[in-house]
């Protein structure tokens, strides 16, 4: 196996030099484009940032007039998806099949008045459509153009109207195409239209995109061989490690005191890909366990952070709180000595975890149904994902400042928005489930009680607020920060899990359905090579 791994790495070596003079060499804007895409999809740009980087300035600067729909919205993907500050105005007026006059009114009359030229084009679009007129009738043949133009309007934000009226009709349009396609177009479609590029966590896209790419008649050869053997040998990677994380579970999970926790260390795996586990357990404690006057003491002992207090504690707590306790010790002895302050932001995090988890155990019993604003100024905390996230910058290296942490646990707005995706998502696939048994009452039931509505349109209300709130990630992604893209990066792979874990069904405690298949395409099956 030793010898195999070796092997592999010897050739994904050479094959990652070849791919990186490829990335350098070409010039043409329009193979750049679909080089840096393909690179992107099949999971391999990690290894080329600096490359990418300088390819799409050189795409952001380039002349790009004229071109037709799927290279335009290509363009607008890529760039905006790395932070550019592009437009989508000329890209859709395109699309629309907008004249050289209306094109002039946008670009130097109207610029100032983005309302104005987005009623113009509203009406332009239903005048066309009603008309029987060219709107429909040379799009409906472009499906690729049509498709790109339905990934890159996902990347929309507030105020951007005609983004969202472009997903509307794009979805419709391919929804229509699709059985009349042919592989791996079919693929690619019916993928997209379950969940856009950019909300698909990275490495079960790259997973799913190899069998694409390697049915595309374009392909380069060299660079499918190196994502082949650049999953394989990151799937190898993680098992390693997920063998050593299943021997912690082990020892803490093998202790009778906690039977009653969900084993789901390979979940948590899957999940965060090594963020810990323990979050898991205080939430079933908590949720489903103790009494309320057992989790007012834990609480209380998570505040004071002490070992020398766990006489106060139920017995079957002991071997958690001491398994916290002795896990963050084991943080704190891995990090440099310049580093170490960053365990005392962790703690803060557990500690309004817990607060959170104890708010919703008083909630639960005194069967109170808070409002919705209520709900969420907790419920957002104890979705677990600001304390995820913040434990995610522990072992970040130098890019994780100390001014990192102090914005990350300020709560900053990317982190209530990936919280909002968090809960909600999780909240509407599992309150049914969660209200046979005594439960806090879900963000379902409190919209249902504000607003007097049946779950149906509670459900269709709270889904608009997970849309809104990928449009706050898309605009904090755009605004320039004093941090590396990397770190808004972790917020937005936290994002990105929620619509494969909490999509149709709730993937973790039920995780023996598409859980358990993504699971063996990351973990257990690899690439054929």
């Amino acid at each position: 196996m030793q010898e195999c791994d070796a092997r592999m790495q010897e050739r994904a070596a050479e094959l990652m030099e070849q791919v990186r003079s490829m990335l350098k060499d070409t010039t043409d804007i329009l193979q750049t484009m679909d080089l840096v895409d393909s690179i992107q999809l099949l999971g391999l740009s990690y290894h080329f940032e600096k490359e990418i980087s300088e390819a799409l300035n050189r795409v952001h600067d380039a002349d790009f007039n004229d071109h037709p729909l799927y290279d335009t919205a290509l363009r607008f993907r890529l760039l905006r998806q790395e932070g550019y500050h592009v437009t989508p105005g000329n890209m859709l007026l395109r699309f629309l099949g907008v004249d050289v006059f209306v094109c002039f009114i946008y670009n130097y009359v109207c610029k100032s008045n983005l309302i104005c030229i987005l009623e113009m084009m509203e009406d332009f679009c239903f005048k066309k459509t009603n008309e029987g007129g060219s709107f429909m009738s040379t799009l409906g043949s472009d499906v690729k153009g049509l498709l790109s133009l339905y990934n890159a309007a996902y990347l929309g934000t507030h105020g951007e109207i005609i983004l969202d009226e472009a997903i509307s009709f794009t979805r419709n349009s391919l929804v229509s195409a699709l059985a009349d396609l042919k592989p791996p177009l079919t693929t690619q479609v019916s993928l997209d239209l379950e969940t856009p590029l950019c909300r698909r966590m990275r490495r079960l896209l790259a997973r799913d995109y190899i069998s694409i790419y390697q049915e595309d008649a374009t392909r380069v050869d060299a660079i499918l061989e190196f994502a082949k053997l650049d999953f394989n040998l990151l799937q190898s990677l993680h098992r390693e490690e997920l063998k050593n994380i299943t021997k912690w579970w082990n020892d803490l999970a093998s202790s009778k005191n906690l039977s009653f926790a969900r084993d789901r260390s390979v979940e948590c795996y899957f999940w965060i890909l090594g963020v810990i586990a323990l979050t898991s357990i205080l939430d079933d404690i908590y949720d489903v366990y103790s009494t309320l006057e057992e989790s007012q003491r834990l609480t209380e002992a998570i505040q004071r952070w002490d070992v020398k207090i766990i006489h106060q504690l139920p017995e079957y707590m002991k071997d958690y709180y001491l398994k916290l306790m002795h896990t963050f010790e084991e943080f704190e002895d891995l990090l440099a000595s310049s580093e170490k302050y960053r365990i005392t932001y962790l703690k803060e995090a557990m500690k309004d975890l817990s607060e959170a988890y104890f708010e919703e155990s008083k909630w639960r019993d005194q069967h109170y149904v808070p409002t919705l604003e209520e709900h969420l100024h907790v419920s957002l905390i104890s979705s677990g994902y600001p304390t995820l996230q913040c434990a995610s910058f522990v072992g970040m290296g130098e890019i994780a400042t100390k001014e990192a942490f102090q914005w990350i646990t300020s709560f900053p707005k990317i982190v209530q928005a990936s919280a909002i995706i968090c809960r909600i998502m999780n909240d509407i696939t599992s309150h049914e489930l969660e209200q046979t048994r005594e439960h806090v009452a879900s963000t379902v039931q409190c919209y249902m009680k504000e607003y007097g509505t049946d779950v149906h349109v509670a459900c269709k209300k709270l889904q608009v607020l997970v849309d809104d709130a990928w449009k706050d990630i898309n605009e904090e992604c755009l605004n320039q920060t004093a941090f590396p893209v990397a770190l808004l990066q972790r917020i937005v792979n936290f994002s990105r899990m929620m619509e494969n874990i909490y999509k149709y069904i709730d993937g973790y405690t039920n995780s023996s359905t598409k859980t358990k298949e993504y699971i063996s395409l990351l973990l257990v099956h690899p690439v054929p090579l």
